[in-house]
C-alpha cells in the first residue's frame, strides 16, 4: 500500500486476473481497462496489489487460506469482509484513520480500497528498524485507538459485522497463545487461561493486529491497515499487541532501548486518557499480564518475529517466561522489569 511495500515485479497471473475481475465486479471498469496490476509485499496473510484503472490507483486485497509462514497456519478467507467493515467503521469514528473502502466483492472475497502512498508517508515499523524513529509515534497511534474502542463499547454500536470470535481464535489466540502453550507445558495453564479469557470477551471493537507493520504515518497522523482480525473482544489485546512490538524492538535495538521503552509508557498514557467504558486500572492489569505472553508467542508461536538473532531470541524467551510466571499489573512495573532484564 505504501510505496515502501511495493514490489517492482508485476503481479503473478492469478492475482492479476483476480484484480481485473474485482474491478469489473465493482463496476469501476472492464478487465481490459485495468492499466496495471503491481504486487505489494509485506504481509503473510493476504495477496495485495496496486491496481490502476482510468488513471486512478487503488489497492486490492484478497485474504489467503494458508498464511505464508513456516508452520501450517490456516484461516477462513471470508475474514476480508470483517476487515472492510472495520476500515469503514473506524474511518467514521476517526476520519482518516484508515484507507477509504471502495467496495467489497462477495464472489471474489476481496476488496478495493484507497491506495495510501506518496513521499510524505512512511511505515512505522520500517522507521523504527532503520533508526529513523525511536517510537515517538506511540502516543499518536494510541489516542485514536482509544476513540475506536470507546465507540465500539458504547450502547447502540452495531456489533453485527464483527461477530467473528471463531475467526479471531483461528488467526490470533490459537496460533499465538495456544501454539506457544504447546511449547511450554509448565506455562500452559496460564497461557490457555489468557487465551480463553480473550476469546470470551466482547467488550468492544478490536482491530486484532495493531502492529507497526500495519501503521502508516501520513503527514504526522497514523493510518491503520490490515484489520482482518476485527472482532468484538477485549481492548487489552490491541494495546498489548502494539506495545509488545515496542518491547521487541527495544530488545533488538540497544541504542534505542530507552526511548522505545519510554514509548510504551507514552502509548499507555495517551490511550488511558480515552478510557470511558471500564476501570482503567483493570484494563492496565490485563495489558501488563498479556504483553509477556505475546512476547513469548513471537518467539515460539506460529508467527515468530523475523528480525531477532538466535541469541536475542533466547534472551527474550527467558525474560518473557519470567514475566509470565510473575505477572506485573501496571505498565510502569512491566517496563521497569524489561529495562532491568533486556541488557544481558
Amino acid at each position: 500500500m505504501a510505496a515502501s511495500r511495493s514490489d517492482p515485479m508485476n503481479a503473478e497471473p492469478d492475482l492479476d486476473a483476480r484484480c481485473r475481475a474485482l474491478v469489473a465486479d465493482l463496476g469501476l471498469g472492464t478487465a481490459a481497462e485495468v492499466a496495471s496490476v503491481t504486487h505489494l509485499t509485506g504481509g503473510v496473510a493476504s495477496d495485495i496489489a496496486r491496481v490502476v484503472v482510468h488513471g486512478t490507483s487503488y489497492c486490492a486485497k484478497f485474504a489467503l487460506a494458508r498464511l505464508r509462514v513456516a508452520q501450517d497456519w490456516r484461516a477462513p478467507v471470508h475474514r476480508s469482509r470483517a476487515e472492510c467493515a472495520w476500515l469503514s467503521r473506524a474511518g467514521e469514528i476517526v476520519p482518516g484513520i484508515a484507507p477509504k473502502v471502495v467496495g467489497y466483492s462477495d464472489p471474489l472475497q476481496g476488496f478495493l480500497m484507497e491506495d495510501v502512498s506518496g513521499p510524505d508517508i512512511y511505515l512505522w515499523k520500517t522507521a523504527m528498524l532503520s533508526g529513523a524513529s525511536r517510537g515517538e509515534e506511540a502516543a499518536l497511534v494510541a489516542a485514536p485507538l482509544a476513540q475506536i474502542h470507546a465507540a465500539g463499547a458504547a450502547p447502540g454500536f452495531d456489533r453485527h459485522p464483527f461477530r467473528n470470535a471463531a475467526d479471531f481464535r483461528a488467526i490470533r489466540t490459537d496460533p499465538y497463545l495456544r501454539a506457544t502453550a504447546a511449547h511450554h507445558p509448565d506455562l500452559a495453564p496460564r497461557l490457555l487461561d489468557l487465551a480463553d479469557a480473550i476469546d470470551a470477551a466482547t467488550t468492544t471493537l478490536v482491530h486484532g493486529d495493531v502492529s507497526p507493520k500495519n501503521i502508516l504515518v501520513r503527514t504526522g497522523a497514523p493510518v491503520f491497515l490490515d484489520a482482518e482480525c476485527a472482532t468484538m473482544g477485549d481492548p487489552a489485546f490491541d494495546v498489548a499487541f502494539c506495545i509488545n512490538h515496542l518491547a521487541l524492538k527495544a530488545a533488538h535495538l540497544p541504542a534505542n532501548r530507552q526511548p522505545l521503552l519510554a514509548a510504551m509508557h507514552a502509548f499507555w498514557a495517551s490511550y488511558a486518557s480515552g478510557i470511558t467504558w471500564e476501570d482503567a486500572g483493570a484494563l492496565q492489569a490485563r495489558v501488563a499480564t498479556l504483553q509477556p505472553a505475546l512476547m513469548l508467542a513471537r518467539i515460539d508461536g506460529k508467527s515468530p518475529v523475523e528480525y531477532l538473532d538466535d541469541a536475542t531470541r533466547a534472551h527474550v524467551r527467558h525474560i518473557a517466561r519470567a514475566l509470565i510466571l510473575d505477572a506485573p499489573d501496571t505498565i510502569a512495573t512491566l517496563t521497569a522489569r524489561l529495562e532491568r532484564t533486556l541488557t544481558p
